[in-house]
């Protein structure tokens, strides 16, 4: 069988490489170990970043109807601290709450609506590749079989098959830390005061927000319908990601750590994790690469889930631009350089995370004391928040001089239907004649939207599928110095230059 890219792992992180894929034309197989989605609740929900891509994508509005709560207030943990940016005009960093089991769900049916296959119970169990092609072994319901692909990209997660049989380092630290996560309905015998505080049998009152003792963290949600539930503490081995949490594993770690028995009652979410903090040595190995936890892992929440959906989409035209035969030498190598420096920082902030929630002396007191403060102040929890979102990530650009919006995420323009299809697009915001004239040039696979408006951030964008910003000239930017500059960019990220070529 033959087939453009194979997908492993039809996880979030797969199921999105899968639509974005098929939104390009790239044949796409996706094959899944498990025979049906898993139910083991893991992600709460979508943050960061992932969200606007989502918004440029149309899909925004289809994720919102699936949750619970679309709009949480933008208060976030940090280390066991408080990033609380519900007094800024403009927080930099978004929720949604969303059971990973309606994420799984609206991205397979997106990924089936756009034609990918997705086979589940079968799992990849040896694959070999050569200089054009790579080949999966796979075991199904009916026997075993191969398929043959362009690329084979594993989202398989941190114990990723595809990783180990392309013989990719995977180094790193796993921390002891064992957390319990829980919403449970709340019992008639449980004390709780008017600002969501607990009197907890044998311990007195618990506070909302975060409790450290001698042996471990307990935290307390604010949400007053239920209680919502957070132990850490350090425990001796591993537990199996599959394997589910009960309330009375719960029970025993709340003693645990705050030395009284809580009343609890009926289970709506149990979770447990442990984390790690790892970077695959490469995300490459010839036509085989690594998204998602199969090529990353942090020691925190609330990131991994954002940096992960945000490789898929950052790969995706990449490969598609290589399969269609278009795509310049060297462009599915940034797809590494560009999503390693985006986990770099996300494991910059998680890590730091770390070292605020694990220290147990008078100093790690003391540093968590001046971190809190600092975090009243706007500024500070604006750039935390950033950190978080990963939008503080500006991918390098060829050349020097560059407009200040190159290598970001493009901010809100105002074009609602910008990158629905996943294109590349020059963005035409002045009414120009010298880029009017270029723009009649651009390639044909480069889409052209002319949207003069009287506030803009630059006279024009050369925008990537993936909401990057490649190329931008800035207001009344001479003609002599806007063209050549746009015929590179399109050169070096999209393969083809103006033409036919115009004068300066």
């Amino acid at each position: 069988m033959q087939t453009d890219v194979i997908v492993v792992g039809a996880g979030p992180i797969g199921l999105m490489l899968a639509g974005e894929l098929r939104l390009a034309g790239v044949r796409t197989l996706v094959l899944e170990k498990h025979e049906q989605p898993r139910e083991v609740p893991k992600a709460g929900g979508l943050g960061g970043q992932i969200l606007e891509l989502l918004r440029y994508r149309g899909l925004l509005e289809r994720f919102r109807a699936a949750s619970p709560n679309p709009d949480p207030a933008p208060r976030f943990p940090f280390g066991g601290l408080d990033v609380d940016l519900t007094k800024s005009a403009d927080s930099p960093l978004h929720a949604m709450v969303l059971p990973q089991r309606l994420l799984e769900q609206i991205l397979d049916e997106r990924a089936a609506e756009l034609g990918a296959e997705v086979r589940r119970g079968h799992p990849m169990v040896g694959l070999e590749q050569d200089a054009t092609t790579v080949t999966a072994e796979v075991r199904g319901p009916d026997g075993p079989y191969r398929v043959t692909a362009r690329y084979l990209v594993g989202c398989d997660g941190s114990r990723s098959r595809v990783r180990e049989l392309a013989g990719i380092g995977w180094p790193g630290t796993t921390y002891p830390e064992v957390h319990r996560l829980a919403q449970v309905t709340v019992p008639d015998s449980l004390t709780r005061f008017d600002n969501g505080d607990l009197d907890v049998p044998g311990v007195g009152r618990v506070r909302t927000g975060f409790t450290r003792t001698g042996r471990g963290m307990f935290a307390l949600g604010p949400d007053l319908d239920v209680l919502s539930i957070y132990t850490a503490e350090d425990e001796a081995g591993e537990y199996d990601d599959n394997e589910p949490m009960t309330l009375d594993e719960l029970r025993d770690s709340i003693r645990r750590v705050l030395g009284g028995d809580l009343p609890l009652g009926e289970p709506r979410r149990l979770s447990r994790w442990q984390f790690q903090a790892r970077l695959a040595e490469r995300y490459r190995d010839g036509r085989v690469l690594l998204a998602g936890d199969a090529a990353h892992l942090l020691p925190a929440t609330g990131a991994a889930l954002n940096l992960g959906m945000l490789d898929a989409v950052n790969l995706a035209w990449k490969l598609a631009a290589d399969v269609d035969g278009h795509a310049p030498d060297g462009l599915l190598d940034t797809y590494q350089s560009e999503r390693t420096l985006a986990a770099s920082r996300a494991l910059l902030q998680t890590r730091a995370q770390v070292a605020l929630r694990r220290g147990q002396d008078p100093a790690a007191d003391a540093l968590r004391e001046v971190v809190q403060e600092l975090l009243t102040d706007e500024p500070a929890a604006r750039r935390i928040g950033e950190m978080i979102a990963g939008s503080d990530v500006r991918y390098p650009v060829p050349g020097s001089g560059h407009h200040a919006l190159t290598g970001t995420f493009a901010p809100d323009l105002g074009v609602d239907d910008l990158l629905h299809a996943a294109r590349p697009v020059l963005l035409v915001l002045a009414e120009r004649p010298d880029l009017l004239d270029a723009a009649r040039g651009v390639p044909p696979h480069v889409d052209v939207r002319v949207v003069p408006t009287e506030d803009r951030p630059a006279d024009a964008l050369l925008i990537r599928p993936d909401a990057h910003i490649a190329w931008a000239a800035a207001v009344d930017e001479p003609a002599d110095t806007a063209v050549p500059s746009l015929r590179e960019a399109l050169t070096h990220w999209f393969g083809a230059a103006l033409e036919p070529a115009v004068p300066s």
